[in-house]
This record gives C-alpha cells, structure tokens and sequence, in this order.
C-alpha cells in the first residue's frame, strides 16, 4: 500500500489543494486531505503535479529496434520498458504497410509477449487497406483493398492483438468494415483520400477515429469541404495528431484543439533509426526521413508533444496532459480505468514539476526508472 502526499492535483480545469493519493493493488482507492492511514509507505512529491501516465496509440519504436524491422518479443520488450521510463505506460506497437508475412510476424511477437506484457496493450495496423493517392511514407506495392476472406484469415489469426487498423474507408467494402467492427476492431480513418461525404459515411458506420489529423489526406479546400472538415463537423469522431511542429504546424494544432476539443488527441507515430528491409529511417535535424528524403515518423515523446501544445499551441496544461491520458484512454473505451486520478482508476501516474519535466513514474503504484534520452 502506497500513499503518495503533497501532490498537486488538477480537476476541471483547477489546481486543487495539496492532497494525498492512497494506492493499493495497482489501483488508486481514495483521495484524501487527512492524515495517512497505518500500513503505507509514504512517498513525498513535494508539491508536484501527480497526473495520469501518457497513452501512445501510434508508435513504430522506442529505445531501439523499430518493431516491423525487428518484430520479436524482445522488441516489444525493449519499447514497453523505454516508453515507460519517459511517462507512457500504455501503448499500441504500430505496423505500417508491409508484406503479410512481416505483418504476421508482428502478431506472433505479440502473441508471445502479451501474457507478460507491462504497458503494451496491442496492435495498431496502419495499412495495407490504404487510398494510394495518400500514402505519405508508406510502400506503394503492399497497399491494397481489403477482402472479406484475407481480413477474416488475419484477424483469426490475430487472436485479439490487432486493436486498431487504419484504413481508407472510402475504398473498402461494407462488410468488411462490419467484420472489423464486429471484431471489437477500434477503425480509423486515415491515408485517404476521402470526400466529405464518404467520410461522414465511414463516421456514421463505426469508424470512430481518425489517423494523424492533416497528414496523408486532403487539405481543407473552401469550394470541395473534404475529411478534415467531416471531421470537425461530426459530433464523436476523433482524431490523433503529431504535435512536433513538422508534422503539423503548431497554429493548426491550435486551431484543430479550438474545434475538436475532447475529441482530439496526441500521438507520436515515433520511429527509430533503422537501415534494412522496406522502412528505412534516418534522422534528419529533429525529425525522421526516409532515403528519398520524405518526411517518416517523429522524434518526439508523448510529454514533448504536451510540452509543445502547452508552450506553442496556448492549450492549457490540463487539457493538454488530457489529450494524452484521457482522450486515448476515451478511443479504447477504457476511460473508466485510464487517465484520471480517482478511486479505482489505475495507479498509472507521473510526478511533473511546474515546467512540465519528468520526475517520477508510477507503474500500477510502483516507482519506474526515469529514463532521460
């Protein structure tokens, strides 16, 4: 049993007064302004922040090998380890277009791994089902459509680790999207080149998110309104975005908070140095190209992306810190059990001083190494 005191704590919006966290068995049981019952270790924050762990529902690597290029259990080993050390505690290993042998690969990694799994909570599929008009990084000779018998082949293999799958809706057959969906599939919208109504479509019929808001689909035209603005305009659709400044300017971001507010949240879409097979990354000032010089993934962790919404976008801190704890943990539909601190929530916290900087991580109430790389 674990109490952690003299924390600052946000809620809507607010600081509140210093108060004490009381954790037992991975959970957080009470919140309390009085004294610390017997039996706790005590832990001193100082007056910090104590804020929900960071969830990355899009990273392609971490503290090493990029997973696709190195799809084994100890890849996912490395990145639950590396993530967690830099405040994200839960994340989805992210496989772009590839061969379907790699992508199987992927699977049986995440098969091996996931009975001792720590953070990494699946598979998040971006590709092959993707509009070839849009295809930003990804390798053109593995994008195609999804056929009914092929996503039921996958997905039976998959055994419950595919989590997510972008895909272009606007290309894929009704009773695929069904199948996924059925399958307890989380489908975003994303490489695509949809309409506005195609993408209204694809919102009304379950695809309940959206892949890195701007990048590989249409921008905005005021004569031809297209997916961003059938996003904006849809009551629940959500969105991820890349808060790097490379990605997406950081007055777009701004801009996208100010429309889509709980709605839209943060992802890396990070990748590693990497030199062999179709995914090649190299890194180029502060961010990620491939070798004909196309921009890849970012360099960023999830609390630079919350650093930069909050110093260069003007989101305040409570909203931004929510835009990577509780507006993913809302796409999982595990909202009830990520991303807030209060009883029953999991014990997944972090220990931020005024300026954003990591101090402690908290793993299911217990203390995790601070990496700082």
């Amino acid at each position: 049993m674990i109490a952690i005191t003299n924390v600052k704590l946000f809620t809507n919006g607010h600081l509140t007064n210093t108060q004490n966290v009381l954790i037992e068995e991975g959970k957080i049981t009470a919140l309390t302004t009085g004294g610390i019952p017997e039996g706790y270790t005590v832990i001193d924050a100082g007056g910090d922040y104590l804020v929900p762990a960071f969830i990355e529902l899009q990273i392609y690597g971490s503290g090493g090998n990029l997973f696709s290029a190195y799809p084994t259990a100890d890849t996912l080993r490395q990145m639950d380890l590396d993530l967690a050390g830099k405040g994200t505690t839960s994340f989805m290993a992210c496989v772009a277009t590839n061969s379907m042998e790699i992508v199987y690969q992927c699977i049986d990694a995440a098969k091996a791994y996931r009975d001792e799994a720590k953070g990494f909570l699946g598979l998040h599929l971006e590709g092959p089902y993707l509009n070839p008009k849009r295809l930003g990084a990804h390798v053109p000779e593995y994008v195609r459509k999804a056929s009914l018998e092929e996503v039921k082949r996958l997905m039976e293999y998959a055994e419950g680790t595919v989590k997510i799958m972008t895909i272009a809706a606007e290309l894929q057959d009704d009773d695929v999207i069904r199948y996924l969906l059925d399958q307890g599939v989380i489908l975003s919208l994303g490489h695509s080149d949809a309409t506005f109504e195609q993408a209204t479509a694809a919102y009304n019929k379950g695809v309940s998110t959206t892949t890195h808001l701007f990048n590989a689909m249409p921008s905005i035209h005021h004569r031809s309104p297209n997916l961003p603005v059938a996003l904006f305009n849809h009551p629940t659709a959500m969105a991820s975005i890349i808060a790097d400044g490379n990605h997406v300017d950081f007055e777009v971001i701004k801009m996208s908070h100010q429309l889509m507010k709980e709605r839209l949240f943060l992802i890396t879409d990070a990748v590693t140095e990497c030199h062999i097979g179709p995914y090649q990354h190299q890194r180029s000032g502060d961010k990620f190209i491939t070798p004909n010089g196309t921009l890849s993934g970012s360099s960023i962790t999830m609390l630079d992306a919350v650093k930069n919404c909050v110093v260069h976008c003007g989101i305040p801190k409570e909203e931004a810190l929510n835009m990577a704890s509780l507006h993913p943990a809302k796409v999982l539909g595990k909202s009830d059990f990520f991303g807030k601190i209060s009883a029953g929530y999991k014990a997944d916290l972090l220990l931020l001083d005024d300026d954003l900087n990591l101090k402690k991580v908290f793993v299911g109430g217990l203390e995790h190494l601070i990496l700082n790389n």
